[in-house]
């Protein structure tokens, strides 16, 4: 059977872009067991308030649900577990480095599946406060005018 090629996007976080500024995303390999995977497949995963952490010399993906496959019978998975991260040495001492000192999270903002492999793209995170929400919100609100009035203008 050939391997599918490419990428086939299963999940995004938009709350995380909501809530956080991103300052860098990088690509981690998902551990997970074959009925998370036929889940994943049918496209049921959910990212709101999940994020990864540092445990030892592993990097751990927490709260993301994958809901049970239906025809997983006693083989199925546990819809919270922790899932492991895979990264390379380096990159996840540059992480835990910057996560300790600076504060930042290590958030998920999307789940695909790369040439057959699932993979998570994680960002590195700072917390926006109420205020920046506000702006954003304000800055897309501008943007939509002005597109409609150019959209409007074009018509005459």
């Amino acid at each position: 059977m050939p391997r599918e090629q490419g990428q086939k996007s299963v999940a995004v976080n938009r709350k995380a872009r909501h809530d956080y500024f991103i300052d860098e995303t990088l690509e981690a390999g998902l551990v997970l067991v074959g009925t998370e995977v036929k889940s994943l497949r049918e496209g049921r995963v959910t990212l709101r308030d999940s994020y990864a952490e540092i445990r030892g010399d592993e990097l751990y993906l927490v709260g993301v649900h994958i809901p049970i496959y239906a025809e997983g019978g006693i083989w199925n998975h546990e819809p919270l577990r922790p899932r492991k991260l895979l990264l390379h040495r380096r990159e996840l001492d540059r992480l835990a480095v910057k996560v300790k000192e600076r504060g930042y999270t290590l958030v998920p903002t999307k789940i695909y599946f790369k040439d057959g492999r699932a993979k998570v793209e994680i960002g590195l995170a700072r917390g926006k406060k109420q205020y920046d929400k506000r702006q954003d919100m304000a800055r897309r609100d501008a943007q939509r005018s002005v597109e409609r009035a150019l959209r409007g203008r074009g018509e005459e």
